[in-house]
C-alpha cells in the first residue's frame, strides 16, 4: 500500500517517520509513505499520475492546501470551511479531500485534559493551523472566541476576519489582548520553534490568566511558553500529538479503520523521546 506527502519543499518532514510507525503498529509490512515534491504546475497531473500508480491516498502541506480543491470531487465539511484541504483520498469515484489538522487538534486537546466546551478560547496566530484550530473549538461548543493578530488592520485579513466572524469570534491585536483572559490558549505562531528558542507570543502575565495552554510548535518539546505554563500549574501540551494524531486520523480515512488511542498516544511518545 503506497503514501505520501505532497508539497513544495519537504526535506524537514517527519511525517514519514510517524507513518512507519503507524504502518509497525498495525502489522502493515510492505506499506509506504513517500515525499512527493512537486512543482505548482506540476500539481495536478501528480495527483492524476498517484492515482492512476495505486496511491491510497495523499497529505497535502505547504503551499498546496487550497490549490489542490479544484482538482477534487468532493470536499469534507469541516474541510470546506476552513478553506484547506491536507489528506486526500483515492477511489474508483474519484479524489476526496479532508482536514485531519481539524481532527489532530481536538485529540491534542483531549488528551490534554482540555474540554473547550462552554469555555473562553484564545488563538494565536491568523495562518492555516489558526483555521483549523478555531473551526474545531467553534465545533465543539466554545462560549467565545478571540484570534489575536499582529497586523490585525492590514488588508490582507479581511478574508480570516470573515472566517472568524462566520464562527463567533473576534479579531484583536497583542495590545487588546492584555485586557482578556479565558480558559484556553492556543498558540498557532511559529514563536519559539527550534532554532529560535527561548521566546514566547506572550508574557507570563498573559499565560497565567488561562488553565490550558496548547502550543502547536514541536521542537523543541516544551517551549518557553509551555514551560510558563507548566510553573503556573496550567494543562500543557506540545503540537507533537497534533501531528501524529492528524497522520493516524488520514491513516484512518485511507484505511477505512479506526487506530486505538493507546497506538496514538504510544507513538506520539517515542517521537518526543
Amino acid at each position: 500500500m503506497k503514501m505520501g506527502l505532497i508539497g513544495r519543499t519537504l526535506g524537514h518532514s517527519c511525517s514519514p517517520e510517524i507513518h512507519e510507525k503507524i504502518f509497525q503498529a498495525l502489522q502493515m509490512q510492505g506499506s509506504s509513505y513517500e515525499l512527493l515534491e512537486t512543482e505548482p504546475d506540476k500539481l495536478g497531473k501528480r495527483l492524476e499520475s498517484l492515482q492512476a500508480e495505486g496511491y491510497l491516498g495523499v497529505n497535502v502541506t505547504i503551499p498546496y492546501k487550497r490549490d489542490v480543491i479544484p482538482f477534487l470531487k468532493s470536499v469534507s465539511r469541516e474541510a470546506e470551511a476552513i478553506g484547506a484541504v491536507n489528506t486526500i483520498r483515492f477511489d474508483e469515484d474519484g479524489m476526496h479531500g479532508f482536514n485531519t489538522d481539524y481532527t489532530g487538534f481536538g485529540r491534542a486537546l483531549s488528551a490534554m485534559g482540555a474540554d473547550p466546551e462552554g469555555r473562553a478560547c484564545v488563538v494565536l496566530g491568523t495562518g492555516g493551523a489558526a483555521r483549523a484550530v478555531i473551526q474545531y473549538l467553534a465545533d465543539s461548543g466554545a462560549s467565545s472566541l478571540l484570534a489575536v493578530s499582529r497586523n490585525k488592520y492590514d488588508e490582507k485579513q479581511c478574508e480570516f476576519q470573515t472566517f472568524l466572524e462566520g464562527n463567533c469570534g473576534k479579531l484583536i491585536s497583542y495590545d487588546e489582548l492584555k485586557n482578556e483572559k479565558g480558559d484556553i490558549l492556543v498558540n498557532c505562531t511559529p514563536v519559539g520553534m527550534y532554532p529560535k528558542v527561548g521566546r514566547a507570543a506572550v508574557g507570563e502575565e498573559i499565560v497565567r490568566r488561562f488553565s490550558a495552554v496548547m502550543d502547536l510548535i514541536y521542537n523543541p518539546k516544551e517551549t518557553e511558553l509551555l514551560r510558563m505554563g507548566r510553573v503556573n500549574g496550567l494543562k500543557t501540551g506540545n503540537g507533537m500529538v497534533m501531528l501524529t494524531a492528524q497522520a493516524a486520523a488520514a491513516e484512518e480515512i485511507w484505511l477505512d479503520r479506526v487506530i486505538p488511542e493507546d497506538v496514538l498516544n504510544r507513538i506520539a511518545e517515542e517521537m518526543q523521546a
